[in-house]
């Protein structure tokens, strides 16, 4: 296939923004250490964690395949005191996460890669970070633990799903929405153009 779009990410979110652009995509796994770096500012880690993955899967894109693009991307919360939340792994974790956003503006950034590759080599590449702020609205205790109990928390950063229930939690987006899911689609549609895709 000339010109196959490769998508870098397991992430249903991606996919579902992706498929609702109507562009149509391969996926590839990326295997890669998602860990900070000491002292990496959050929206360095994640334009470099979307660099790794892209290239991450270049080699087993194969050079059989012509011209293609490979896309990345890395999404992180971030909260109001400056520390990076990720997935959290219990639900006292996710009650924590939550207090700590309700009632306070946080940021979402994404860091994104692009790369246009003919047969199996780099020709050009586009990155970039979106920064989005999300401002949760005051909750009480049990409204957290309700949320929480749903189950969206513990496979998203930050411990909500804007794009699921969590929507009734979010009071305002200064920003991106689509970028707090996961992928800034203004940003991604308009390098995938300037690397030559035609839709």
């Amino acid at each position: 296939m000339d010109k196959a779009i490769i998508l870098a990410s397991g992430s249903p979110r991606r996919k579902e923004l992706l498929a609702m652009a109507g562009i149509s995509f391969e996926i590839f796994l990326p295997d890669v250490n998602e860990d900070p770096f000491s002292g990496e500012k959050p929206a360095q880690m994640v334009k470099r964690l979307s660099l790794e993955k892209a290239m991450a899967v270049l080699p087993r894109i194969g050079i059989g395949r012509g011209s293609f693009f490979i896309i990345a991307a890395d999404t992180t919360v971030v909260s109001p005191s400056g520390k990076i939340l990720g997935k959290p792994e219990t639900r006292n974790q996710a009650i924590q996460m939550l207090r700590s956003l309700q009632g306070k503006v946080h940021q979402v950034y994404t860091g994104y890669t692009i790369i246009f590759a003919v047969s199996g080599k780099v020709v050009r590449k586009i990155k970039g970070v979106v920064g989005t702020r999300v401002h949760i609205r005051r909750m009480g205790k049990l409204e957290v633990e309700r949320y929480v109990d749903l189950g969206e928390s513990f496979d998203k950063a930050g411990a909500y799903a804007a794009q699921g229930f969590g929507m009734t939690i979010i009071e305002k987006i200064n920003g991106s929405y689509t970028n707090v899911v996961g992928l800034p689609m203004t940003e991604i549609v308009r390098d995938l153009k300037v690397l030559g895709w035609k839709p």
